[in-house]
């Protein structure tokens, strides 16, 4: 099965060099850059259109009208076959996904949390879950700026070591785009765009056994 993984599209989502077919493709948040209806409902529109067999994603501290939607109205906007994750999981051919948004606390911004906040979040991810997308990165993995500065979560890094995802899929940096393993879990920070239009970022593409 492959997972195409891309983030941090920011409304530019139709710019992107997508493959002709697919089996799953997870976008880890960020999907607009103001935050409104009116753009969740473009990026929607073209995100149910493509052409992979399951298509999820989750929203990022930009998407703010996602932050207090209620569960009827989430119904109303996503379409029925995408699926939307917030702290919450879906099983694909016997593999199990879970996605969370959150960030470590970031004043004015959505899905930000304080640093005892998110670990209740992060304890929520199940111990069997196989594809983990969260939107921050976690602490010392491909989450340094171009100040050379450590920006992921520490809590999200403790949890993972307890979990043990096969993967993990995030966004949120866009300086450190790319995938890499350590201790058998393969790190994927999938942001599409640097700076947003300076540089499009391919979607990175994975491999697990059907």
């Amino acid at each position: 099965m492959q997972i195409t993984c891309i983030s941090d599209t920011h409304n530019l989502h139709d710019k992107l060099i997508i493959p002709e077919q697919g089996d799953v493709i997870v976008h880890a948040g960020d999907i607009t850059e103001g935050g409104t209806q009116r753009e969740l409902r473009d990026f929607f529109k073209w995100f149910a259109q493509l052409p992979f067999t399951h298509k999820i994603c989750i929203a990022g501290n930009h998407d703010f009208f996602l932050e207090n939607i209620s569960e009827k109205a989430i119904k109303k906007l996503i379409p029925a076959n995408v699926t939307y994750l917030n702290d919450s999981g879906i099983s694909i051919n016997g593999y199990k996904f879970w996605g969370s948004p959150y960030i470590p606390f970031q004043q004015n911004w959505a899905f930000t949390k304080s640093p005892i906040e998110i670990e209740e979040h992060w304890k929520k991810i199940p111990e069997d879950t196989d594809i983990l997308i969260t939107h921050t990165p976690p602490k010392g993995i491909l989450d340094i700026t171009n100040y050379e500065v450590e920006v992921g979560c520490p809590a999200l890094k403790k949890e993972i070591s307890k979990k043990k995802p096969t993967i993990h899929i995030f966004g949120h940096l866009h300086d450190n785009y790319g995938k890499v393993m350590r201790k058998d879990i393969t790190y994927i920070n999938a942001t599409s765009f640097y700076n947003h239009l300076k540089l499009t970022n391919l979607p990175i593409q994975v491999e697990i056994p059907d």
